[in-house]
């Protein structure tokens, strides 16, 4: 099955060159449907551009702040000088939501 979702351009650019094999999405209905082995295509928000990635494995947490405990911060897109802060996920999701549907990590193939 091929799910669809939209990245702004900075994830868009991570995710098209292997270094981000982590999108982070509310476990809502929607992702209850992914599972491993399904296919992502991500349109940058931007220009339209589209790609696809596999998926590898899911993993579900309570929250931002344990999914990013979890992984390394290069796989959630962040460059090495960044600081990874759950908080940036407050700019896509209601902590209400957060709280109501848990988050989602979606393992995907680097190409």
């Amino acid at each position: 099955m091929t799910h669809c979702m939209k990245l702004v351009p900075w994830a868009f650019a991570a995710v098209a060159s292997g270094t981000k094999t982590v999108e982070m999405r509310l476990f809502d209905e929607k992702r209850a449907k992914i599972k491993a082995g399904d296919t992502v295509e991500f349109e940058n928000t931007e220009t339209a551009e589209k790609i696809t990635r596999k998926v590898v494995g899911l993993t579900r947490f309570a929250d931002f702040a344990s999914l990013y405990a979890h992984y390394p911060k290069a796989a959630l897109g962040y460059s090495p000088s960044a600081a990874a802060d759950p908080a940036d996920m407050a700019a896509f999701y209601p902590a209400e939501e957060i709280r109501r549907c848990g988050v989602l990590a979606i393992e995907l193939s680097p190409h």
